[in-house]
Parts: C-alpha cells; structure tokens; sequence
C-alpha cells in the first residue's frame, strides 16, 4: 500500500518519464524480477489475447484472468482438431499448437554483511528455467503444469501444477469443477494467498530466507509441493466461491513414504477455502475470503505418534482501475496457527501468527511500484529449537545458546518493476528486516537485509 503514489495520477507524465528513465538504467544492468509462473504464453497463444487481458502485471490477475482460471484454462481462439461422438460434447478437442511455454530466470543478490563463510553478490545463471505445459487438454478440462530447474539444485524437479475440470450447470448461475494439484493454494483465483501473494519472488538460498518459522500451508517442508490433492470447487453468481480439497503426501523423490520419511500426513488433510467478490459500479473489484487446512503428520517415518497442525486464515484483496489506465492493488492476509506435537517435542499445543499486506501502484501495464509489510508473532519455547536454518543448523543450540526461541520476525519489501514488453520484466527488490527471529540487534536483523535483481523472460 505504496499510499503516496496514489498522488502519482495527478502528475502521471512527469513521474512515467522518470520512472522510464530509471527503469532503462536498472535494465541496462541487467536487473530483472522473477515472479511465479502463472502468465505464460501458451494461454496468450491459446486464447490470441494478449498477457494483458488476463493480469495487470503478473502474476496477478484480472477479473478475466480469474474467469479465465475457474473455467479450467479451456477458452480458445484457435483451430482446434475435434473427434465425431454420439454425446452431447466432443470426444475430443486439442489445439493444433500445443500449449507450451518456457521461462529463464537470472538472478543477482546482495546482502547487507556478507554471510560467515560464504561469496556475496550471488549470481544464478540461470536462477530457475522451466517448462510449460499450460493450456486447454479437453473442452472441459485444462493444465498448468510447471517442471523447473534451478541452480541450486542442479536438477529438475516438477513444480505448481494444476489441473481442472470445470462445467456450467445448465440454467443457472453456478460454475463448479475438479481440481488436481501439488500445493494448497496454487488452485486459488486470488492473490492474497501463499502461492500466488507477493513477494512473488525471492533470492532463495542466495540470502537469509527470512522468518524462520512459517505456516505449514505454505512451507515445502510440509505440504507445499510435498503433496497431492484433489478437490470439488463452486462459483456461484460469479459472487461466492467455495472448495474442498483432500490431501495426501507426495514426496518428491520417493515412490512411496518410508520410514526414512518425514512430516508424512496421516491419512488426509483437508484444505477448505471459502471467498466473496463483488464487482461495484465503478470497476473496482473487493473480495473477502478465508482458508485454511488441518493436518496430521509423522514426523519421522510411517508410524508411531503423530503431530497436529491448523492452519486458520483470513484474506482480503481489492483492485482500483483509475481514468487514466493506472490501477492500484492491495492484498492482505493472517494466519493462525495451532500446533499440537507431542510426537515431535513431547510438549503442549504451540501456536503462532503471520500477517502480511502489500500494495502495488500499475503504471498502465509497463510499470510497477510496490510496498509490503510482513509480521510473525507467537510462543517462545524450546521445541522451535528443532527448526534448522538453511545451512541446516538449529535455531536454538545447546550450551549458552539454549533456551526458549522467539519466532517474532518482521520488515519492510520494496520493490520496482519495468516491462518493456508483456512478456519481459525489470525488476529491484529489497527487503529490510525490523525483527528476525526474536532478536532487533542490528547484528540479527538490518545485516541481513537484502537486494535482489532478477532478470524474467518468458517464451
């Protein structure tokens, strides 16, 4: 909610001559963003529209763009190759080019002190490239269906993935359908949620990951691309949107859980998400939402005791369209998590709370200023001593390090955007910490503050 740029629209042609001037220097060296995924061009292909009709600048999506989505990505303006049947519908319908898509990322990172025993300025050639398949399969069905590689790793590994079945109930105003998918929340039309909500993108093991402790919904190490599920959803009167999804562990990498395995689900974990959107009079777009999932898992292993985990979240996100093509978007959200591990630490119930708003000014679709405020608050207590760092050491070590651990963390994220194109994005991000995991010490906190250039293409 970068409130002063709102006062942009007064003085738009001297503030876009800047803007442009500066973004031409960040993309002379070479500073670009990397965003989720979620625009590319096999739907631009698929539909013949351009990026635009379906985000203001991704990946964030337009009212059509979210139509677009709940209709299971079948809208198509091409030719397509379709089969005789005795059914009401076509046996087949595929589209003569095949809805594939590729993006590079190339990323450069810098941190404020240089961390103990390792290079600053990271650069990743290439951060992360990925693979498409995102388009219509069927007349009712469609994919989005990510496979990535990333530097860190070496490897790829299979990524968002999204595929759904949707209808229109004859005579009504109900849109319902099937989704299939590997992450709580990459199904979601909204981006006020973990896989879709800014910042979209981060440096990832080039820089401090931040808060240490996250809510499980959105944490690899639990659920996020660590699962399968299968859900029925509902629109109804374009109004009020509901969905049930079942979840069961997928682990990247294994055929089946072993006892080598670990935060296993017990049985299934269901993810709810309910939401209201209302289109006023004068274009502008609110919706009201809440999700959230339970879950039990082993923490070690198939068997044996399990923990308990309730992730309960509130969501907001509201979009301005202005006269002159501007447009301003804010999304915020909480979470509230219970954790009952008694398997794990052999203690009570732990609870904590994340909350996040950002807000993005749109210079037509070629520009972006954004602003966001992150908080995590809850209990202190030793278990989150069990939490590891990404170098893999505790939180909270033995000896004189030991104790009751803080998981309050929170900070500012700035960030910058410029399209000379739809499909290429410019971007700087910097993110300045207040707090990091119970301590202010400018040692803790404003040493890891970070910025990151990454350069975006998709084709």
């Amino acid at each position: 909610m970068n409130t002063d740029v709102v006062r942009m629209q007064k003085k738009k042609g001297r503030y876009t001559s800047l803007l442009r001037n500066v973004s031409s220097l960040v993309a002379l060296a070479g500073l670009v963003m990397s965003v989720p995924a979620q625009a590319v061009p096999s739907f631009a292909r698929q539909t013949g529209l351009a990026c635009s009709s379906c985000h203001t600048v991704f990946p964030e999506l337009t009212s059509f763009g979210r139509n677009f989505k709940l209709h299971g990505y079948t809208l198509t303006g091409i030719k397509t190759i379709k089969a005789a049947s005795s059914r009401a519908d076509s046996a087949l319908r595929l589209n003569s080019i095949p809805p594939l898509s590729a993006m590079l990322q190339v990323s450069f990172t810098h941190v404020k002190k240089t961390p103990s025993g390792t290079q600053n300025d990271d650069v990743q050639f290439p951060q992360e490239f990925s693979l498409f398949y995102a388009g219509a399969i069927s007349e009712h069905a469609g994919s989005f269906a990510q496979l990535t590689y990333e530097q860190a790793t070496g490897s790829f590994g299979w990524d968002n993935t999204d595929i759904r079945y949707a209808k229109e109930l004859p005579d009504s105003n109900l849109v319902y359908g099937l989704t299939l998918n590997n992450s709580p929340t990459v199904q979601d039309l909204w981006n006020s949620t973990p896989t879709w909500g800014y910042p979209w993108s981060e440096p990832g093991d080039a820089a401090p990951a931040g808060p240490s402790v996250q809510p499980f919904i959105g944490s690899e190490d639990f659920v996020a691309l660590n699962s399968g599920g299968l859900g029925l959803y509902g629109m109804w009167n374009n109004s009020l949107y509901a969905e049930l999804t079942l979840y069961r562990s997928a682990h990247v990498g294994t055929a089946t859980p072993t006892g080598g395995s670990v935060q296993t689900i017990t049985k299934v974990a269901p993810y709810w998400r309910l939401a209201w959107q209302h289109a006023m009079d004068n274009g502008d777009n609110l919706m009201v939402g809440t999700y959230g999932m339970w879950a039990k898992f082993h923490p070690n292993g198939i068997g044996g005791k399990d923990d308990r985990y309730i992730d309960t979240a509130v969501d907001t996100q509201y979009e301005h369209a202005f006269s002159s093509g501007d447009s301003l978007s804010v999304h915020a959200s909480y979470t509230h998590e219970d954790q009952d591990i008694n398997s794990t630490a052999g203690i009570g119930s732990l609870s904590f709370n994340s909350a996040k708003v950002d807000g993005t000014y749109h210079l037509g679709s070629h520009a972006t200023t954004t602003l966001a405020y992150f908080n995590t608050w809850g209990d202190k207590d030793a278990y989150y001593a069990n939490y590891v760092n990404a170098d893999g050491d505790p939180l909270n070590p033995t000896g004189s390090g030991a104790g009751r651990f803080d998981p309050d963390s929170s900070g500012w994220v700035a960030q910058a955007s410029y399209l000379p194109w739809e499909n290429t994005k410019f971007t700087a991000q910097y993110t300045a910490f207040s707090k990091l995991d119970g301590s202010s010490k400018s040692k803790d906190t404003t040493d890891n503050n970070t910025l990151y250039l990454l350069a975006w293409f998709m084709f």
